[in-house]
C-alpha cells in the first residue's frame, strides 16, 4: 500500500477503549492501517461527525473502498477483512490451536501425510514470531529474515498442501469424550478430532502494578513492532533486561529519540551479543539502562499515560518520571486458559507437561495401559503439545520448529491406532 487512500484509516482517540480494542485487532493481524487522533486533527472530526449524521461515534474505520464500520466487534472487523473464521467440516483428524512457528510446521508435515489438518489461530498468523523485528538465529537464512516474512513464507508453504487455517477465532474450551477431542469457539461452534495439537504459545507478562491494566493500549504497550512508530520522536521507557527488552530496545530506537531501561537486576540477562549492542548504542547516548529500578505505579488522565513512579529496589529511592511510552518485556506466561475443562496437566508455571516428564509424579496415566506417553504427548491420550506452551521448551523461533516437525511424527503414528 502506498498512500494513505489505500490503508485502512482508522477515526479515533487515546482515551476510547473501543479504539484501543481496533487498533490491537489490527495490530495482531498485521493489517497496516492509518490512525488519526480526533482530539488532535479537526479535518478528522468533522469527517467523523460527517460519516455518523452528525454524531461523534469512534471508532470510525474506512476502508481502501470506502466503506466504513462504526465501533465494529472483532468479529465484525474479520469479516470485513475476509478473514476466514468457519471451518469447512465439523470433524477432522487433527486439529492444531495455534498458528505459530510449531504449529505452522506440525501442520505442513501433517498435510503432506495426507492427513487432513486444521489450524485454529486467535490472532496473527506467526504469532509472536511474526511480531519480532529480525530474526538472526533462524537456520537457513545467512542474512536473517524478518518475522512477518518467515511466517508469511511458513503459512504459504502449508497452504499449498491444503492446511485449512481459521484466523482471528478464539478457542474457549476443549474437553474429551469417548476418544473424541472436542474444540469450542468463541462463536459457538464445535470442532471434533482424532488427535489435538495444543501450539498457543505464550505472551508477555505483565507488571501488576496500579495502572497497569488501565492505560494498556494508552501508552502501555507490549509489541515494539506493532506500537513502536506511534512514538516516533519521542523519549520511551523498556521494563525488563532480558532478550526481549534489550533487543526490542534496540529496535524501538527506529522510532523513539531515546529510551530508558528499567532492569530490575543489577545486570542484563541477554545473550552476548544483545549486550554489546546495547552497550554500543549507550556510548551514543540513545539507551540509559538503569539497574535495580522498577515501576510502582503508572498516572495519567483522560485514559491516556502521563506519568509512572519508579523505586530503586536498593535504596528505596522513588522518582515520577513522564515518558511519551512504556513497552514491558519481562518474561512469558503460556496461553491455556481455553485448557481449563480438559484435564491436561501443566506444571507450576502453567506450561503443558509432556512425555516422560509426566512420569516424575504422582500423575495419573491409566488411559495409557501402562504405557509411557508419547513425546508431546499429554497425560490425555491423543492430545499434544509442542512449543512454547509446553514444559522444557527452549522459547526460541528454530526450535518451535523442530518441536512442530517432531509433534507431527508422533501425531501421525497415534492416528494409525485410532
Amino acid at each position: 500500500m502506498n498512500s494513505a487512500q489505500e490503508r485502512i484509516i482508522l477515526y479515533g482517540a487515546h482515551w476510547c477503549p473501543d479504539c484501543r480494542q481496533s487498533k490491537q485487532f489490527l495490530g495482531e493481524n498485521q493489517i497496516p492501517y492509518e490512525w488519526v487522533d480526533i482530539e488532535k486533527n479537526k479535518a478528522g472530526e468533522n469527517f467523523v461527525v460527517e460519516k455518523n449524521n452528525g454524531k461523534r461515534i469512534i471508532p470510525t474505520i474506512v476502508f481502501p473502498d470506502g466503506s466504513f464500520l462504526v465501533e465494529p466487534s472483532n468479529a465484525e472487523l474479520a469479516t470485513k477483512l475476509n478473514l476466514k473464521t468457519k471451518a469447512e467440516k465439523s470433524h477432522y483428524p487433527l486439529i492444531i490451536v495455534g498458528g505459530g512457528p510449531a504449529g505452522l510446521t506440525a501442520a505442513l508435515y501433517t498435510a503432506r501425510e495426507g492427513i487432513d489438518t486444521l489450524i485454529i489461530e486467535k490472532a496473527a498468523i506467526g504469532g509472536q514470531a511474526a511480531a519480532t523485528q529480525w530474526l538472526d538465529n533462524v537456520p537457513g537464512y545467512a542474512e536473517g529474515i524478518a518475522g512477518i516474512e518467515f511466517c508469511d513464507q511458513l503459512r504459504k508453504q502449508t497452504e499449498r498442501f491444503g492446511v485449512e487455517i481459521l484466523q482471528a477465532q478464539d478457542v474457549v474450551n476443549v474437553f474429551s469424550k469417548e476418544k473424541y477431542h472436542h474444540v469450542q469457539t468463541a462463536d459457538g461452534s464445535e470442532y471434533t478430532a482424532k488427535a489435538l495439537l495444543v501450539t498457543t504459545g505464550s505472551h508477555y507478562k505483565r507488571l501488576n502494578v496500579p495502572g497497569e491494566s488501565e492505560f494498556i493500549g494508552a501508552g502501555i504497550h507490549f509489541c515494539a513492532t506493532c506500537d513502536g512508530p506511534f512514538y516516533k520522536g519521542e523519549k520511551i521507557v523498556v521494563v525488563g533486561g532480558g532478550n526481549s527488552a534489550t533487543e526490542e530496545s534496540v529496535f524501538l530506537l527506529n522510532f523513539v529519540e531515546h529510551v530508558t531501561m528499567l532492569v530490575r537486576g543489577d545486570k542484563l540477562k541477554a545473550s552476548q551479543i544483545l549486550i554489546d549492542k546495547i552497550a554500543h548504542v549507550e556510548n551514543k547516548g540513545k539507551i540509559d539502562v538503569r539497574y535495580n529500578w522498577e515501576v510502582e505505579s503508572f498516572y495519567g488522565g483522560r485514559g491516556k499515560l502521563t506519568e509512572l513512579m519508579i523505586k530503586n529496589n536498593q535504596t528505596g529511592d522513588r522518582e515520577k518520571i513522564n515518558p511519551a511510552g512504556v513497552f514491558i518485556f519481562i518474561g512469558l506466561l503460556p496461553n491455556i486458559d481455553f485448557l481449563k475443562n480438559s484435564g491436561v496437566l501443566t506444571n507450576r508455571w502453567g506450561f503443558i507437561v509432556t512425555g516422560h516428564d509426566l512420569l516424575h509424579g504422582k500423575n495419573n496415566l491409566l488411559a495409557f495401559e501402562g504405557e509411557e506417553p508419547a513425546s508431546f504427548e499429554t497425560n490425555i491420550p491423543g492430545i499434544f503439545a509442542a512449543g512454547d506452551v509446553r514444559s522444557g521448551s527452549t522459547k526460541q523461533v528454530a526450535s518451535a520448529t523442530g518441536e512442530g516437525a517432531a509433534a507431527a511424527l508422533i501425531v501421525r503414528e497415534f492416528l494409525k491406532t485410532v
